[in-house]
């Protein structure tokens, strides 16, 4: 087996994303008169997408109010996409070497597409990738394999030739039900007993291409 595309999650996978995600929920705690929360508890409320992240941060808020947050969270994060993220160490080389040696390249996020695009153009990175499917590009999001199906077929390439790289249950399930190979990277947001499943684990940026080819049987 040959892996031609590498599938990668955004926030916590590529970019360090969590101190503009902070400070973007705390906008929204302010409004409603709630107390800031630090970095590590909005850490582990990461991944699900920015809707269920609001409602996370809001408990008690009706649907209504939920919403209207919601669209207030998207604007400030939109205004401010790239003040404090910043790519992961090692994670351009990475790219770089991935797209010279001819492997497809897709982001595959639960963020909605325009700030998806918006944080890899701010961060000059949007041009390596051949697709680009946020968390409302189709009508489901990961773990649904959906997403990860439908980017194969606009890549071109059969399932069995893409890998899943991820840092959260939801990266590694829905590799998992697409029939994918799956890499999780443990310095992302996900909790490590979350990655259990993935056919491989690695701990530090510069262990993508090697991975990449681990599980595609090959050597780099």
């Amino acid at each position: 087996m040959t892996i031609r595309a590498a599938l990668f999650d955004l926030d916590g996978t590529l970019v360090d994303t969590l101190g503009d995600l902070t400070d973007a929920v705390n906008h929204i705690r302010e409004l409603f008169s709630l107390p800031l929360l630090c970095e590590k508890d909005v850490r582990i409320k990461i991944g699900k997408g920015s809707r269920n992240l609001i409602r996370e941060v809001l408990p008690c808020c009706s649907e209504s109010d939920i919403s209207k947050a919601h669209t207030m969270f998207l604007n400030y994060n939109r205004e401010h996409i790239a003040d404090k993220s910043r790519l992961y160490p090692g994670i351009s080389d990475t790219l770089h070497h991935l797209k010279a040696i001819q492997i497809k390249m897709a982001v595959i996020t639960n963020k909605n597409e325009d700030l998806s695009v918006l944080l890899l153009r701010e961060l000059g990175i949007y041009d390596l990738f051949d697709s680009v499917c946020g968390g409302d590009t189709y009508s489901e999001k990961k773990p649904s394999p959906l997403p990860l199906l439908r980017t194969a077929e606009k890549l071109g390439i059969q399932h069995h030739e893409c890998v899943m790289v991820g840092d959260s249950i939801n990266d590694v399930e829905s590799g998992q039900h697409a029939a994918m190979m799956t890499i999780a990277c443990r310095w992302g947001y996900g909790d490590i007993a979350e990655l259990s499943g993935a056919d491989l684990i690695i701990n530090t940026q510069t262990e993508l291409c090697e991975a990449i080819a681990l599980v595609s049987g090959q050597r780099s």
